[in-house]
C-alpha cells in the first residue's frame, strides 16, 4: 500500500512539474498548432495568434520602407492572424509583427538574430545568394575568450571563430582575420548578423577559401561586452582628441598579440587580414594607416575617407609598407557612397593597386554577408 501511494504521489508530482512547463511550446488535444513563418514555392505565410488584438500588421526588412512600413493582416480561426506575400529574393530577412501599436517578435520562431539592444525574427530564402549562409556539414568552433586591455584599463570579450579541424591538426598554423563591426553593435554583431560561421564553413568545405581565424572584437572602447552580459561601462569622451584611436591601438596592440599568444597562427604580416563595415571600416583605414606593417589585406566595407594630408600621408604609408590586398565595398544607395568614391579616388591618385567592389543596395546587412563572401576566398592566396 505505502509503495502505492508513493507511486501515486511521484506521479503528482510529475504532472505538476509539467504544468509549469511553457505549456505554449505543445500541441494540446484538439488544437492545431501556430506554423509561422511558412515557406510555400512562392510565398511565405506569416501567423501570430492574438486573442485580443484589434489590429495587426507585418513589417520585413524587404519591404522598400523596412523602418516603417507595414502590411495589414487578417483575422483568422481561433484568432490566428494571417499574411502571405510573395517570396522574395534569396537572402536572410528579419521581420516583425505589430499587434495594437505594439512590436512583437514571432512566437512561433526559433530564428532570431541580436542587433545591438534588438532581437529581431528571422527567415532564410534559398538561392545561390544564400548558400554558403546555411549549416555546413563541416562546422568550425565559435568561442569566446576574455583579454585584459591596459589601454583601455578593462577585461575584455572576444568572438573567436576557428576553422574545423583546428583541435584536431594541434601542429596546424593558421592566418588571421580581423573582423570588425559597425556602430551599434558589439562582438556577437558579425556572428549573428553576419553569418560568418556559416560562410567560412562553406567556403572553407568548397575549397573557395583558406582555413583561417577570424577574430571579431567589441569595437564599443566603453563596454567590457555586449549588452547582454549587463557588464558596467566606462566613461569615454570619443570627442576627446586624446581617445580617437585608443581602440585602434588596442587591436592592434593587444589583441593581436593575445591572439598570436593563445592560438596557432602564423605571426606575420602576409597572413593577417582587416576588415570592418561602417565604423569598423574606419576602424579598419586608421589601423592600417597608423599600422601599415601589421595588415597586408585590408577591406574597408561602407566606408570612406575625405581626402585630406594625412589620408594622402597614410595611404603612401601603406604602398611604402606594401600589402597584397585592398579591397573597397559599399552600396550605390549607402549614405556613406560619396566617401567611398572619394577613398577609391584617394587610392587611384596615390598609385594604391586596389579594387572597388560596387553592390546595390544601402548600409545593411545583406550587402556586408555578402562583401565577407566576395572577399574571404581572395585572402591568403
Amino acid at each position: 500500500m505505502k509503495r502505492i501511494t508513493s507511486i501515486f504521489a511521484s506521479l503528482l508530482l510529475a504532472a505538476g512539474a509539467l504544468s509549469a512547463q511553457e505549456l505554449t511550446n505543445f500541441a494540446f488535444w484538439g488544437q492545431k498548432p501556430v506554423v509561422s513563418p511558412e515557406i510555400q514555392n512562392d510565398s511565405v505565410t506569416f501567423r501570430l495568434k492574438a486573442d485580443y488584438a484589434t489590429v495587426v500588421k507585418l513589417s520585413g526588412s524587404w519591404m522598400p520602407n523596412p523602418w516603417g512600413g507595414t502590411i495589414d493582416m487578417t483575422r483568422g480561426e481561433n484568432n490566428v492572424w494571417e499574411v502571405t506575400i510573395p517570396l522574395p529574393e534569396p537572402e536572410i530577412y528579419t521581420y516583425n509583427f505589430v499587434a495594437d501599436g505594439v512590436s512583437v517578435n514571432d512566437p512561433q520562431n526559433v530564428m532570431v538574430q541580436r542587433d545591438g539592444s534588438r532581437y529581431l525574427s528571422m527567415f532564410l530564402v534559398d538561392g545561390e545568394r544564400t548558400e554558403n549562409y546555411k549549416p555546413a556539414e563541416q562546422r568550425g568552433t565559435v568561442s569566446h575568450p576574455w583579454y585584459d586591455s591596459q589601454i583601455l584599463g578593462i577585461n575584455r570579450r572576444l568572438t573567436v571563430y576557428t576553422p574545423y579541424g583546428y583541435e584536431a591538426n594541434p601542429k596546424a598554423k593558421y592566418p588571421v582575420l580581423y573582423l570588425l563591426h559597425g556602430a551599434g553593435g558589439d562582438e556577437e554583431a558579425w556572428s549573428s548578423m553576419g553569418r560568418t560561421a556559416q560562410i567560412l564553413d562553406n567556403l572553407i568545405a568548397k575549397g573557395l577559401a583558406k582555413p583561417m581565424i577570424v577574430v571579431m572584437p567589441n569595437g564599443n572602447p566603453n563596454q567590457q561586452a555586449a549588452q547582454t552580459f549587463g557588464l558596467p561601462t566606462t566613461e569615454y569622451d570619443w570627442r576627446d582628441p586624446a581617445n580617437r584611436n585608443l581602440y585602434v591601438q588596442s587591436l592592434v596592440e593587444e589583441i593581436v598579440p593575445f591572439i598570436e599568444k593563445n592560438y596557432r597562427v602564423v605571426a606575420k604580416k602576409s597572413h593577417r587580414a582587416i576588415a570592418g563595415l561602417s565604423m569598423g571600416g574606419g576602424h579598419t583605414i586608421a589601423a592600417t594607416g597608423m599600422y601599415p606593417n601589421v595588415f597586408d589585406y585590408i577591406c574597408p566595407l561602407s566606408m570612406g575617407a575625405r581626402k585630406s594630408d594625412e589620408l594622402t600621408a597614410q595611404l603612401q604609408g601603406i604602398k611604402k609598407a606594401g600589402y597584397k590586398l585592398y579591397w573597397l565595398a559599399c552600396g550605390n544607395t549607402d549614405f556613406l557612397f560619396d566617401q567611398a568614391n572619394e577613398l577609391d579616388a584617394a587610392l587611384t591618385e596615390n598609385g594604391l593597386e586596389h579594387t572597388y567592389y560596387v553592390s546595390e543596395g544601402g548600409h545593411v546587412w545583406a550587402n556586408w554577408r555578402l562583401y565577407l563572401n566576395t572577399f574571404a576566398p581572395l585572402l591568403f592566396k
